[in-house]
């Protein structure tokens, strides 16, 4: 397999919105476009009595073809993605999302209700992130949660992720060359 070569396709494309908004199949449709095999980058991480979660995921797996190859990586995207070797293998990768893999940087922390830390640690893992794709051979679609667009959340802790996850965002978006939210199934059009 060779890698995508298509220059007109864009480098990154950010998908952003709300639970249940169509974030998941909206980017399944775009990677479509790069060809027929798809990396996908899963950073879930199922715990035990996650029940609705494991759910998800199944009905994920459902939806995407066989021949796309899976990659389960919570944390470390960048350097689990490069030494897998699986860039040259595909034409295009999904990364599943943004918004777990924020979650789980949050609880590596030893004390996820202080910010600094899990700031710092997610601003170098979106930056690694972000220098992978630079320098990758296939496009990417990256999917993430808008958690900005609510209350500011009363605990330290939700408060702390939410600003993360939001500046997270903004780093992806501003290097990204298409940019789309999720309305009700709809993808609006961010940056393009």
């Amino acid at each position: 397999m060779s890698p995508n070569t298509d220059t007109s396709s864009p480098r990154m494309t950010l998908v952003v919105g709300g639970t249940r908004s169509g974030k998941s199949q909206y980017s399944e449709k775009i990677a479509s476009g790069f060809g027929k095999k798809i990396l996908y980058v899963a950073t879930a991480e199922v715990w035990s009595g996650s029940g609705s979660l494991e759910y998800r995921i199944l009905k994920h797996r459902e939806r995407r073809p066989q021949e796309w190859p899976t990659l389960e990586c919570p944390r470390n995207v960048a350097a689990t993605v490069q030494a897998s070797s699986l860039l040259e293998q595909v034409d295009g990768v999904i990364l599943e999302c943004v918004t777990l893999l924020a979650s789980n940087i949050l609880y590596d922390q030893k004390d996820p209700a202080e910010y600094l830390p899990f700031q710092d640690a997610l601003i170098r893992e979106i930056e690694a992130l972000k220098e992978l794709i630079s320098r990758s051979p296939v496009p990417w679609v990256l999917v993430s949660s808008e958690t900005g667009m609510g209350i500011v959340q009363p605990d330290p802790e939700t408060r702390h992720y939410c600003d993360g996850l939001g500046i997270a965002n903004q780093l992806l978006a501003k290097s990204a060359d298409e940019v789309y939210f999720m309305v009700a199934g709809l993808p609006v059009t961010v940056k393009k």
